[in-house]
């Protein structure tokens, strides 16, 4: 057997392989002869069977079959002793003159190259690094939502402005009858909060979908609709009041406190909008890492260039999938793929320039931290090793689960990087000023 590989450019090749019948002829007589042992022909004994039926019946089957799995096994060794870093797969040429009469075979494969380039982390316009901190405005909101939430409920006979009003909204034409909550502190306008103003258990208010509600979200949840049929939603609503509550609040004092964060965690209100604090910029944080992630993944994108071997990778989209497809479909899936696999490639560069690769033990040790966090959530919050375990080999067992914390885990070792070796501009930032400047 030979094989070689001719360079057409930087980025695409062509390998050949010639396949003499002595490279498989021994292989394909062996599993003759024990297809004649085990043969099992009227008129002959088992075992009898003269070989030339057995050639002339399973000759040319055994041979093709052999000789594929050694084309497979001879390109892909060839590939890993040369290190070729292709993309995609090797691609079959079409000889029209090919016969599987011959003894002796051509093989020819086209082949993608990955491009050779250098990343820059000196970025010439600066990447912006958010902080984003907690203002006394949504810390005083939330103290005053942990007082409504472990506050005493007291019915009322009729809706004033600090009342919660439960009841159903119902329109036929959308088919939508959903019991729900108000909270009129949501209600968008005076004039549909004055609706509400003086309602008794069993009266009907008349609403407008559009316009009901300071935020949109609201109206899905109320509606039980989704983003997409909620949005420009416009029809005519009833509401039928079936309860008025209203909250007392509850006290800012020690028994609230170690409800919320157990015997003796804090004590004063000082305390407590400190928590409060940490809290939300913990949570603020996972946020501006990804916006974080996301801006440097388009810097490097937009500034790392290099070819692709375009041509070859069309091809190859139009014939790896179940189905073929098309050259126009082929030359969309490219597009729409393009950013991603450069992307990738410029990842897989950082790393193998900077060292930075997953074992499975930090990717355990991942997955027990997020273990750890999913049971504190239901109050387990000291789990016993061995249990931890278990549950990680059995997550990791399922190749979705572990593929998903394997991409978490190395998002989080880039971004440690990133941070590390790349000078950004910093800003702090409130959270509404965070979405505004990140989604507007």
């Amino acid at each position: 057997m030979n094989i070689t590989k001719e360079s057409i450019d930087s980025l695409n090749a062509v390998v050949k392989v010639d396949i003499t019948a002595e490279d498989y002829q021994e292989k394909v007589d062996t599993i003759l002869q024990d297809y004649r042992k085990k043969s099992n022909i009227p008129g002959f004994r088992k075992g009898h069977v003269p070989m030339g039926m057995i050639k002339k019946q399973y000759s040319k089957s055994v041979m093709i079959d052999e000789i594929n799995k050694l084309l497979q096994e001879s390109l892909n060794k060839f590939l890993q002793e040369k290190k070729l870093d292709i993309l995609g797969n090797p691609l079959p040429k079409i000889n029209s003159e090919f016969s599987w009469d011959s003894k002796d075979f051509t093989f020819e494969f086209e082949l993608g190259l990955a491009p050779k380039f250098e990343v820059d982390l000196s970025a010439k316009k600066k990447i912006t690094k958010y902080s984003i901190v907690a203002e006394d405005s949504l810390i005083d909101k939330e103290i005053v939502n942990l007082q409504n939430r472990y506050g005493k409920i007291h019915a009322r006979e009729e809706v004033i402005e600090a009342t919660n009003v439960t009841g159903t909204f119902f329109n036929e034409e959308k088919a939508i009858e959903k019991k729900s909550t108000v909270v009129l502190a949501d209600l968008k306008g005076k004039s549909n909060l004055k609706k509400f103003i003086g309602a008794k258990v069993g009266d009907v208010i008349n609403l407008k979908s559009k316009g009901l509600f300071s935020d949109s979200h609201k109206l899905m949840g109320a509606l039980a609709l989704s983003h997409d049929e909620v949005h420009d939603l416009k029809i005519d609503l009833q509401f039928t009041v079936e309860e008025i509550t209203e909250i007392e609040p509850a006290e800012l004092n020690q028994d609230l406190f170690d409800k919320l964060f157990g015997k003796g965690g804090i004590s004063t209100v000082e305390e407590l909008r400190e928590k409060i604090k940490e809290d939300a910029e913990n949570q603020f944080q996972t946020q501006a890492d990804q916006q974080l992630l996301n801006s440097v993944t388009e810097y490097l994108v937009s500034n790392t260039k290099f070819d692709l071997p375009a041509a070859f990778l069309k091809k190859w989209l139009a014939t790896s999938g179940e189905h073929p497809i098309s050259e126009e479909k082929a030359a969309e899936e490219f597009e729409k793929s393009e950013k991603g696999l450069r992307y990738q490639l410029i990842e897989g560069k950082i790393m193998a320039d900077n060292g930075i690769k997953l074992d499975y033990e930090e990717l355990k040790a991942h997955a027990i931290g997020f273990i750890k966090g999913q049971m504190a959530q239901y109050g387990n919050l000291n789990p016993e090793e061995k249990e931890l375990e278990d549950i990680a080999a059995r997550v990791l067992s399922n190749q979705d689960e572990a593929k998903r914390l394997q991409d978490q885990l190395l998002s989080k070792k880039l971004l440690t990087f990133y941070k590390e070796n790349i000078t950004f501009k910093e800003k702090e930032v409130t959270y509404d000023a965070f979405v505004k400047e990140v989604y507007k």
